[in-house]
């Protein structure tokens, strides 16, 4: 059963980046999050969400979410002055209070969780950013996949920003199957960090029609790997289930044991949605999608949403204790990186 909490935020100077990082994890102290969504109605119009993630994956609460927009935008409209159309029902039951009784010892444990939550939560450095300059629409005219494109600017970024190639995780579906959840896309292969390495170089050896070659093969490299792990091919739950076999058998095993422990640096989703407004010139009608908490300490969690022709959305999350990351830096580096390689097909 999926249960939904509401809360209000009265905050009308509310930004873009602190929306979505108190969807994610609130201040702390006043988020509620024990349902399986938590929305949260702004006072300057805007309405975040925060999903747990066991019940279901993204693609589901999110079409959820635009199946309720759409209909507010395209069936109910809004007045001349803003407001949305049709009659409001203000009879809603007044909040409550919560009493607690708390022994010395239990106030003290609370006191504790509280200073660690908040730490926690101030330590999530999340951004959220809205690429306009192109979209799947040129993706396509070039002839590449768009997840494979933007996988590509991704590792171009985090070279740029790190220095070096790290694991990466890619969310893939596998609701080919019943009760399919997710299997993981390794995407930093050996195509990617030869066309990655040979952008990278001052000067560049390569022209452009060596660089788009090696463009085009990393991309096609990405989707065969996106394929197999659709259609059960994948390694990464075929592992977990080994390990989990293992440690109920008390099995020890090496191989298993160094692989479960390799740390996913960066962390990709693209959250596939239809898109319902997408030909709204309007970029305020279209879905911008969500974010999730970095996996590893000195890595990026991204998650992106491919918009429309035009439109793309990024969130970015890192931790601000890292020494090693910048969200904002990373921002840019992707936004540069997009740049560049729209840039080899002038």
């Amino acid at each position: 059963m999926m249960n939904c909490l509401r809360c209000f935020n009265n905050r009308i100077d509310v930004s873009a980046d602190e929306s979505v990082r108190r969807a994610l994890h609130g201040d702390g102290h006043t988020y509620w999050f024990d349902k399986s969504i938590t929305v949260t109605f702004h006072s300057n119009s805007r309405v975040t969400a925060s999903v747990e993630h066991s019940w279901a994956d993204a693609p589901v609460s999110s079409q959820v979410f635009e199946y309720a927009f759409y209909h507010e935008v395209r069936s109910l409209g809004y007045t001349l002055d803003g407001h949305t159309m049709g009659e409001s029902n203000l009879n809603l039951p007044p909040a409550q209070r919560l009493n607690w009784d708390f022994t010395p010892n239990m106030r003290s444990f609370v006191d504790q969780c509280y200073l660690e939550n908040v730490s926690a939560c101030e330590d999530v450095d999340l951004r959220f950013f809205y690429f306009k300059e192109f979209g799947k629409g040129f993706m396509k005219t070039v002839r590449c996949s768009p997840d494979g494109f933007l996988q590509l600017a991704l590792q171009l970024a985090y070279f740029r920003d790190i220095g070096q190639f790290h694991l990466t995780y890619e969310a893939s579906m596998t609701r080919l199957y019943r009760e399919g959840r997710t299997e993981t896309v390794r995407s930093c292969t050996t195509d990617s960090c030869e066309f990655v390495r040979a952008m990278c170089e001052s000067p560049k050896s390569k022209s452009k029609d060596e660089l788009r070659k090696l463009l085009r093969k990393s991309v096609k490299t990405h989707q065969e790997l996106y394929r197999d792990c659709m259609s059960g091919k994948g390694i990464d739950r075929h592992l977990f289930c080994l390990y989990v076999l293992a440690r109920y058998m008390k099995v020890k095993s090496d191989f298993l044991e160094e692989v479960i422990s390799e740390k996913w640096r960066l962390s990709t989703s693209q959250t596939a949605i239809h898109q319902m407004l997408q030909n709204s010139v309007d970029w305020r009608q279209l879905h911008c999608g969500g974010g999730f908490n970095t996996v590893d300490s000195d890595g990026y969690g991204i998650s992106y949403i491919i918009a429309g022709e035009n439109a793309l959305f990024f969130h970015i999350s890192s931790k601000f204790s890292s020494p090693k990351t910048d969200s904002n830096r990373f921002r840019n580096n992707i936004q540069a990186a997009l740049r560049d390689m729209r840039e080899l097909f002038n």
